[in-house]
């Protein structure tokens, strides 16, 4: 009989890994992909340690085909369900924008925006299928204001809140939720060296854990709760600050603090 699963991509470390430990931990089928086959392999033991079992293969999200293919084979080992899709993987790249070369930029929006788009594309049917299911794409703070520093991710952080803002409305009708989650800087191997107006005025302050436990809070949402139809959700204090913040403050007193921040 098919169990409750979730596909995850970047699941090999960071936030993704804690991921997939996480839902492990409350019996879901594990689909784990990423470029990082050996760390897949590691956390085969740990899903399993965890009560659960993971299906792991190669993938780079910014082949569609490929990503197709996993995510049919994924669904098709689980009697054709998907119940949950996690669009994780992604990159940061900081600094000057003038100084980071295009092709180094051209990389991050093919991973965080061509990324997402091939993910959402390729799991429409198996996520229709599926009663109940749920696209989770990983935003981020940046998506709230244009970030100095990060002008190139902040963007592609943008396009993956409209994205999935559009996705939640054409899809509702497939009873599809789309969400997205909108951690500011977390602890994890993305960040590391990273340093910033915004890192030195805010620091790094969640953890991947506290990305994991509010991915998994989102979806298994109290049906209460879903009345409210949220589509995003701030992970950490600091997010929900700023998040409400902008919501009330006009643009220019928004750009303002955001410049403050910065230093700049």
């Amino acid at each position: 009989m098919p169990t409750r699963s979730v596909f995850i991509t970047g699941a090999a470390a960071g936030i993704g890994r804690h991921t997939a430990l996480t839902f492990a931990r409350k019996g879901y089928l594990i689909g784990a992909y990423d470029i990082d086959e050996a760390g897949l392999a590691s956390l085969v033991d740990e899903v399993k340690a965890a009560g659960s079992r993971a299906v792991t293969g190669h993938l780079d999200v910014t082949d569609a085909d490929e990503f197709a293919t996993r995510l049919d084979e994924f669904a098709e080992s689980n009697g054709g369900r998907l119940d949950v899709l996690i669009n994780n993987a992604g990159i940061l790249l900081a600094g000057p924008f003038e100084e980071i070369p295009l092709a180094t930029q051209h990389k991050q929006i093919d991973i965080n925006v061509k990324g997402v788009t091939n993910g959402s594309h390729a799991g429409f049917r198996h996520l229709k299928a599926t009663p109940g299911s749920v696209l989770v794409n990983i935003a981020s703070a940046s998506a709230i204001y244009g970030q100095a520093e990060l002008a190139s991710y902040s963007a592609t952080k943008m396009y993956v809140r409209g994205l999935t803002e559009a996705l939640d409305i054409e899809w509702g009708k497939h009873g599809i939720r789309a969400i997205a989650m909108w951690p500011l800087y977390v602890q994890t191997a993305m960040t590391k060296g990273v340093r910033t107006g915004t890192t030195d005025s805010l620091g790094i302050r969640l953890g991947p854990q506290d990305v994991a436990d509010a991915i998994l809070a989102a979806v298994e949402e109290p049906k209460t709760s879903k009345l409210i139809h949220r589509v995003h959700y701030a992970v950490g204090l600091q997010t929900k600050a700023l998040s409400l913040g902008a919501r009330f403050s006009p643009a220019w007193l928004t750009r303002v603090v955001n410049k403050k921040l910065a230093h700049s």
